[in-house]
């Protein structure tokens, strides 16, 4: 197989991994707990196609970084690179926007933990850099 067309399935895969993850995580361990929380603000928990498409289009990104990452980095570097700048990071913006449920880091943290590990295991195993 070629290179590029190698790196494109691992990115694909890896992606598809991410997604059913989140898929999981927020549909349906944790959906409970965003609606609840939107409802205690006066809000509506946002759960209309476009952003459902949001979270494919951010899970696909978020494989990408994870790509590029392990071209420099080993497993456990590249897991806790990755999972700080898509997780960590966005938990502080949405607990400064006073929509992050704070109960659900609970479970969120190590569920995340595991999508990032097993998203560079993909790249790793997939695709090694040289």
């Amino acid at each position: 197989m070629k290179l590029q067309s190698r790196n494109i399935l691992t990115i694909l895969l890896s992606g598809l991994w991410i997604n059913a993850s989140e898929f999981f995580r927020n549909e349906v361990l944790l959906k409970s707990y965003w609606v609840s929380h939107y409802q205690s603000l006066g809000l509506t928990f946002p759960s209309a196609p476009i952003n459902g498409m949001m979270w494919i289009a951010w899970g696909f990104l978020f494989a990408i970084a994870i790509y590029i990452i392990s071209r420099k980095f080993d497993l456990i570097q590249t897991t806790l690179l990755g999972w700080f700048t898509a997780f960590v990071l966005m938990w502080v913006v949405t607990w400064n926007l006073n929509v992050l449920p704070i109960s659900i880091l609970l479970y969120a943290v190590p569920l995340s933990l595991l999508e990032s590990f097993v998203g560079a295991y993909i790249c790793g195993k997939m695709s090694p850099s040289a």
